[in-house]
């Protein structure tokens, strides 16, 4: 393209501004030209210094009548698009400077008001041709950016949907572990009365036969849940708080459940925090406290809220490292929240506090 450009601007433009003196020497400069934009691709620079020296040259020697630096110019523009701007500009400067002062002091013809006029004029021409090829090399080089960013982006959303994905998996882990543990603690206590009671009261072998059973279907049904929807919504609501107590109590254990505040602002993944953190509680309470009451007291806040699970047994010897509770205090450390447990003067307590306003975010 530049070689047509050349080959046919370059008489074109010698012939409107009046420097066509002798035709064949335009159109060898015009060749000539044409020849080194062929080689603008791998030394624009080299080529641009040639092809104005050569314009200079002809413009020196008479052989054309007008022109010090705009008939270089599909150089200048390839030397612009290829981001060296400033060497585009000192080589047209450099000939445009050497042009006046030749109009001005050797060519006796003109004076120097009209040399001025005419290398103004092409220094007006090169400025725009420069900048008109910046601007286009700047908008490439956006559209580039903007297309680099975008791809990074999709990969940064890529990175972040596995992240979570494998964030979930973990949720789901551990909400396995919750359902599991709790619904073979309860069953097991029910068992251990139905196989003590099945020869003195049958009566009530068969009443703790059942609620096992009926502890055993709601553990299915939360399982199933788990397994089917892939954690699609909240697995465990604050609503189900009531339902989880009625089978502890169930299970001998007198459980008291005290709200204060309105929990309807409680995000889910919080509700589901709270929920697994009374559960687990409780479960351990059953399993290895030899407690015989629990309280549950819950404190709602616009700023979060409060988890406090207090039973009047011996909790375990070594209460940081396992019975669940590494697990409940990184469920709680996700959302943003602390979750303390250990012995106290009247038994064992389990206390969370998880933020609200972090997950609105």
């Amino acid at each position: 393209m530049n070689f047509i450009l050349t080959l046919l601007g370059v008489p074109a433009g010698l012939a409107i501004t009046g420097g066509n003196t002798q035709t064949v020497m335009t159109a060898t400069l015009a060749l000539w030209l044409a020849l080194f934009s062929l080689f603008l691709r791998r030394w624009p620079l080299s080529v641009v210094i040639l092809s104005v020296l050569s314009v200079v040259a002809f413009h020196t020697a008479g052989l054309i009548g007008s022109g010090w630096v705009w008939p270089a110019t599909a150089g200048l523009v390839a030397l612009a698009l290829s981001g060296r701007l400033r060497a585009a500009i000192i080589t047209a400067g450099s000939g445009l400077a050497y042009g006046l002062a030749w109009d001005g002091f050797v060519d006796l013809d003109h004076d120097v008001s009209w040399s001025l006029a005419h290398v103004g004029g092409e220094a007006l021409w090169a400025a725009a041709v420069l900048a008109a090829a910046t601007a286009y090399r700047n908008t490439l080089l956006w559209r580039t950016e903007v297309a680099r960013r975008l791809e990074q982006d999709d990969h940064e959303r890529e990175l972040d949907a596995r992240r979570r994905r494998a964030e979930e998996r973990v949720e789901i882990a551990r909400d396995l572990h919750d359902v599991v543990s709790h619904t073979l603690a309860v069953v097991g206590v029910h068992l251990n009365v139905a196989m003590d009671a099945f020869d003195t009261d049958p009566g009530e072998a068969r009443e703790s036969l059942r609620l096992a059973q009926d502890v055993r279907g709601r553990a299915m049904t939360d399982l199933k849940s788990l397994v089917g929807v892939l954690r699609a919504g909240p697995v465990a609501h604050l609503s189900d708080l009531a339902g989880l107590i009625e089978q502890v109590r169930a299970a001998g254990l007198d459980v008291t459940l005290n709200e204060f505040g309105e929990p309807v602002d409680v995000p889910a993944p919080v509700a589901t925090a709270i929920f697994r953190v009374v559960q687990e509680s409780l479960t351990n309470t059953v399993r290895h406290a030899a407690a015989s009451r629990a309280a549950v007291t819950l404190r709602y806040s616009p700023a979060g809220v409060l988890v406090d699970v207090q039973d009047d047994g011996g909790g375990a010897d070594d209460p940081a490292d396992g019975y669940g509770i590494s697990g409940m205090r990184e469920r709680v450390a996700a959302l943003g929240g602390a979750l303390t447990a250990g012995p106290t003067k009247d038994g064992f307590t389990v206390r969370a506090t998880i933020p609200i306003a972090a997950q609105d975010d």
